[in-house]
């Protein structure tokens, strides 16, 4: 079965546009560390499962596309890089704490669908967004939810 989820970015770090620039429209989502957003990826992720990919943390914050989930079951190389702003001093090769799942550009949208429209959708009342103390850079997304935000995102 199909799922769907939303992913955090700064654009300044990495963005739609970067994504849709990669060899094949390809790119492992590393640097994740927050434990629940990596049992997302790890547990629950599936090849095909579609993504919004969202902007944070800028001028323009809302969702600036769609990808779908193209590898699962990734490692995470950047936790072993001393040089990295991930390095994990606890993580091994032999026993890795971070994985990472590939994500393949499937659309940028005209606009970027603002929070404030969002959280202004009176059908939009689970995604992690819209909730008190919800700050997950990896969020599932009810199909329902998905499914409007969607047609809005591509309205917009």
């Amino acid at each position: 079965m199909k799922q769907y989820w939303l992913f955090k970015t700064e654009p300044d770090a990495f963005s739609i546009s970067d994504l849709a620039s990669r060899p094949n429209k390809r790119e492992g989502w590393d640097g994740v560390r927050n434990y629940q957003a990596r049992n997302f990826m790890r547990d629950a992720m599936k090849v095909g499962d579609l993504a919004f990919i969202y902007h944070s943390s800028c001028k323009n914050i809302g969702i600036a596309g769609l990808a779908k989930v193209s590898q699962i079951g990734l490692t995470d190389q950047t936790q072993f890089d001393p040089e990295s702003h991930y390095f994990d001093p606890k993580s091994t090769p032999e026993k890795p704490r971070w994985q990472m799942v590939e994500l393949e550009h499937v659309e940028t949208f005209n606009k970027i669908l603002p929070l404030a429209t969002i959280k202004k959708m009176p059908n939009i009342v689970e995604l992690g967004l819209v909730k008190k103390g919800s700050r997950l850079s990896i969020m599932p997304v009810e199909k329902q939810e998905f499914e409007i935000l969607l047609n809005e995102a591509r309205n917009n």
